[in-house]
């Protein structure tokens, strides 16, 4: 997607854009209750922009699109001053500049523009539409992401563009992988890389072959998830992608804790860490470190590992990432528990289920109710034990079934013939094309 500040994860037109403002700027009012230095609204365009709160790179970005918003003489123009902000601010009030902007265009399509216009007000409202995906994805709407990406890949399928396209599919992908519906996951995912092919987009291929890596990772198949992985990490590496290698790096290492290679698996996270502290992506050093804390947790160092879990969950709490809260919550609780601190383990795994309940995950409501039934089994609840147990059974057979694997298979094998399909057409077209020309000589 273009605002994966990936991973990230983004569809009705907006009707009441208010409306929709308001929700949002409620889920940032918690970052914003402490400082009081706002904004004017009337230079500024949107409510509530807490200035103390931005880095001085962020002010900088918004005074200098600002001006060029301010000088600009066409709604085009005003679009494109505004998506500085939205596809770079790294603060989540870039949010509110996303809506902004996206009821700009749909004025400005009101207005009966010329055709030529019209096609670039649509590539910037797929655009924007894909954002707006992108916010409810990290908020946990899932419905409202899926809405929002579907909206975007509409879009970009009437105006043929094969980059936002291949995109969306993508980030469609992503969240029914985060359903645990792995089917869907890969039929979109293939889909995706198949497209990045056809048109040379090598970032995007890296960011398919990873995504499928990681669907293969969940299915138990180490060769195919090192493979897609590996080749993830070399294109990366080739067009200079240091976000991306980071992201390469830490799911390497992330297979190699699966199979119990402690030191494979510290070196190419602290390789991933680097690199996202060095391009300050609060995301990917949130995931290190998260990481980093469990393979502390395996080697027993459990001060160490509590401190890295809690410093990865401050992080994702400050970039409002539910997915990764229930992860890191369902990480401090397990330890809490080896340690003895029911209450507090109790608190941390049950806002991990909530939270796993809201953003419709199977994985970590399989997760967090595991290590619930084992606490309540501890402390002599068992009636409770037994329920969320039946539903860690649940969560987990719906994610890991027969069903799901011979999916895996059929997509992997679809994709396959598909690929050399075009290759042998190509052949086949180039075979035919030296045959006519023969024949045209001979006639000559």
């Amino acid at each position: 997607m273009n605002k994966m500040k990936n991973l990230k994860q983004i569809t009705p037109l907006l009707r009441g854009v208010g409306g929709v403002l308001i929700t949002l700027l409620t889920l940032f009012t918690s970052e914003q209750c402490f400082s009081q230095n706002y904004a004017d609204k009337v230079y500024y365009l949107v409510d509530s922009l807490d200035l103390d709160a931005l880095t001085e790179d962020d002010k900088k970005l918004i005074e200098t699109s600002l001006k060029e918003y301010y000088k600009a003489k066409d709604d085009t123009s005003k679009i494109k001053a505004l998506n500085y902000i939205c596809e770079n601010m790294m603060h989540n009030d870039w949010s509110k500049y996303q809506f902004y902007q996206h009821e700009i265009i749909q004025k400005a399509l009101i207005k009966n523009p010329s055709s030529s216009i019209k096609k670039s007000l649509l590539f910037s409202l797929a655009s924007a539409l894909n954002n707006i995906g992108y916010i409810y994805h990290i908020q946990g709407y899932i419905p409202k992401a899926l809405e929002y990406y579907h909206k975007s890949l509409t879009i970009q399928e009437e105006i043929a563009d094969k980059s936002g396209i291949s995109q969306s599919l993508s980030n469609i992908g992503t969240i029914y992988k985060g359903q645990g519906d792995i089917p869907k996951a890969l039929d979109y995912n293939y889909k995706s890389l198949k497209i990045r092919e056809e048109i040379g987009d090598k970032k995007g291929i890296a960011v398919s072959l990873n995504n499928i890596g990681i669907i293969y990772k969940g299915q138990g198949d180490v060769y195919k998830t090192l493979e897609n992985f590996h080749k993830s990490l070399k294109i990366y590496e080739e067009i200079g992608d240091k976000s991306g290698a980071a992201i390469s790096l830490n799911n390497i290492g992330s297979l190699y804790s699966a199979q119990g290679d402690i030191p494979k698996a510290l070196e190419y996270y602290h390789k991933s860490l680097k690199i996202e502290e060095g391009v300050g992506n609060k995301k990917g050093i949130a995931l290190s470190l998260n990481n980093i804390g469990g393979i502390y947790n395996k080697k027993g160092e459990l001060l160490k590992a509590l401190e890295c879990y809690n410093q990865s969950l401050k992080i994702r709490e400050e970039i409002g990432n539910k997915v990764g809260i229930a992860n890191s919550l369902i990480n401090i609780g397990a330890l809490e528990i080896e340690q003895g601190m029911f209450a507090s383990a109790e608190i941390n795994l049950q806002r991990s289920l909530k939270l796993a309940r809201e953003v419709g995950s199977p994985k970590w409501i399989s997760i967090s109710s595991s290590h619930l039934s084992s606490l309540f089994k501890k402390q002599g609840k068992h009636q409770l034990a037994m329920q969320l147990y039946e539903l860690y059974i649940q969560m987990r057979d719906s994610i890991n079934n027969e069903a799901t694997q011979k999916a895996t298979a059929q997509q992997e094998a679809k994709y396959a013939y598909e690929k050399q399909k075009t290759i042998d057409d190509a052949e086949h077209n180039k075979q035919l094309a030296i045959e006519q020309e023969s024949k045209a000589k001979q006639k000559v």
